[in-house]
């Protein structure tokens, strides 16, 4: 048996009381409330209700060595990055690395593969296949519906992939971006319970009153905390906290136990923060995560405060898994799988014959997925549409990685590159490599640096080539962890070094495909409207 005493916060009687916990068998055993002389706290795990492990470009082995020195226990992971290139063989192999370690992963059944029509993926996710997936164990879930203009449409194929969730009873995650009105209530009718793409407090708040749950998202690009925090004092039980897609050198400094800081500096009170990061998501989900209950899984873990979050020690099932932060999970080895077949491109594939100089142009925004369309001219040399560098009206690029295709070229504006150009095979959802850059030259050397990695994050400048190689299906590594997130942070600051201004140019970068967020967007087929979904011309 173990003993662990301090400060016992408790969530279900909204509690702190010094006392001792008693670890048997991987339980808690025994709760004593008694004065002791450790002033630290005891808090339960912290969990991440909505996460896509891949965009960490960590293999979950590798993932769960950071995420525990933050303090969280669980994940609810969502791998239908995985699935998009090698189907429910890919969700497979992401369970049995996760069942490798302690960490408790909760996958889901990807509900959207390929995630739209309009976009080549390495792999198709039936109906007959979301069956047997949810049968797999610790499967509880029908991963976001992204394909929300099918459920409003009511889509035969997506209506069989809901009618299976709910005839099995399990629980359906939501992605509805920005939606307003009569069709977000048609969404959430279908038996869709939650949502984690709110950008703004009254599309929250109408959600809510449908009787929706509200995931909070704070991660790498897309960031919706300082909009929507208000909720989590006003309608307690209906938020959970996520990272959703978190890049290893952010994971490597902070996780949930970030966001929970944050709402605690806003005034809100603290067992409302707990719970979301906590009851809400297990009770939610159903999962076996314990809540520092007597007979519960011993998972939580020590911080220093209740401002700060600062993890002192975590565990799970009772075993210590990290201390002063310093993981105690061990690495894993694997075979990476993989599915990336596509030669070198030319420069002459990315030139683009001028019919004329008014283009549409994509617009990102720092800290949201969620980009707009502009008009504008270009420049006009010798019959070919140039970037226009000064303007911050840059080439971007999406390469078919599964088989040789013509490259998909249009415009892009706010990424801020001077020079050179970056690439990355990390492409939601689909990931084809995709690349933004100042010419021609440039986009071709950060392209095919991708290709004879067969995956990856790239850079290319007149002063240098830089890649980091993710041979794990293209999007992921299975090197140390800490490898990984030293090789992606020294990329992203030579990115910024050639001019960039986002707060994450890569991650930004992977959303300019995703056609499922609004407004414009490049898939490897061709420029896109998110709001109509349809392709559109680039010129006007």
């Amino acid at each position: 048996m173990q003993k662990i005493e301090g400060n016992i916060v408790d969530v279900i009687s909204k509690t702190i009381q010094k006392g001792i916990i008693t670890i048997s068998k991987g339980k808690i055993a025994e709760i004593e409330y008694k004065d002791v002389e450790s002033s630290n706290y005891i808090i339960p795990g912290f969990i991440d209700a909505h996460v896509h492990v891949e965009s960490s470009m960590l293999i979950p082995s590798e993932f769960a060595r950071l995420a525990v020195l933050h303090g969280t226990v669980a994940t609810i992971s969502d791998p239908h990055e995985i699935g998009n290139v090698l189907g429910k063989e890919g969700v497979k192999f992401m369970i049995e690395n996760g069942k490798q370690t302690p960490f408790k992963f909760y996958f889901g059944a990807p509900s959207c593969v390929p995630a739209t029509q309009f976009e080549t993926a390495g792999a198709t996710i039936t109906p007959s296949d979301i069956e047997e997936i949810l049968s797999w164990e610790n499967v509880n879930y029908l991963a976001e519906m992204m394909n929300y203009p099918g459920v409003i449409f009511s889509d035969p194929d997506v209506m069989e992939k809901i009618a299976i969730a709910k005839r099995m009873g399990k629980v359906i995650d939501g992605h509805l971006p920005g939606i307003r009105g009569e069709w977000v209530e048609k969404y959430i009718s279908a038996g869709i319970s939650t949502d984690h793409e709110c950008f703004g407090l009254d599309e929250a708040l109408e959600k809510i009153s449908h009787g929706m749950k509200i995931i909070i998202r704070e991660g790498s690009a897309a960031k919706n905390f300082e909009a929507l925090w208000t909720i989590i004092d006003k309608f307690p039980e209906m938020v959970m906290f996520c990272s959703d897609d978190k890049h290893p050198n952010d994971l490597v400094v902070s996780h949930i136990n970030a966001i929970a800081k944050r709402a605690i500096e806003k005034g809100c009170d603290l067992f409302n923060v707990l719970r979301a990061c906590s009851k809400n998501v297990v009770e939610h989900y159903s999962m076996n995560v314990g809540l520092l209950q007597k007979n519960d899984p011993a998972d939580f873990c020590i911080v220093k405060d209740l401002k700060d979050f600062e993890v002192f020690q975590t565990y799970i099932n009772g075993e210590l898994v990290a201390e002063n932060q310093k993981t105690f999970i061990q690495s894993v080895d694997i075979k990476p799988v993989n599915n990336f077949s596509c030669k070198e491109i030319t420069t002459e594939q990315l030139q683009i014959k001028a019919d004329s100089i008014n283009v549409k142009v994509i617009v990102v925004e720092n800290g949201q997925l969620i980009t707009k369309q502009e008009n504008h001219t270009v420049v006009d040399d010798n019959g070919f549409l140039l970037a226009d560098v000064e303007n911050d009206i840059l080439k971007i690029v999406v390469v078919n990685r599964y088989f040789s295709a013509e490259p998909a070229v249009a415009f892009v504006k706010n990424f801020g590159l001077k020079s050179g150009a970056i690439a990355s095979c990390v492409a939601h959802d689909s990931h084809n490599i995709i690349a933004v850059g100042v010419d021609d030259e440039a986009l071709v050397k950060a392209i095919n640096l991708i290709i004879e990695e067969k995956g990856g994050v790239s850079l290319s400048s007149d002063e240098m080539k830089m890649v980091v190689s993710l041979p794990v299906a293209g999007i992921m590594s299975h090197k140390d962890a800490y490898i990984i997130a030293d090789e992606y942070s020294r990329i992203d600051s030579e990115a910024k070094r050639l001019g960039s201004t986002l707060n994450a140019p890569y991650m930004t970068l992977s959303f300019c495909a995703l056609l499922v967020i609004p407004e414009l967007k490049l898939s490897d087929k061709g420029l896109f409207d998110g709001k109509d979904f349809k392709f559109v011309p680039l010129f006007n």
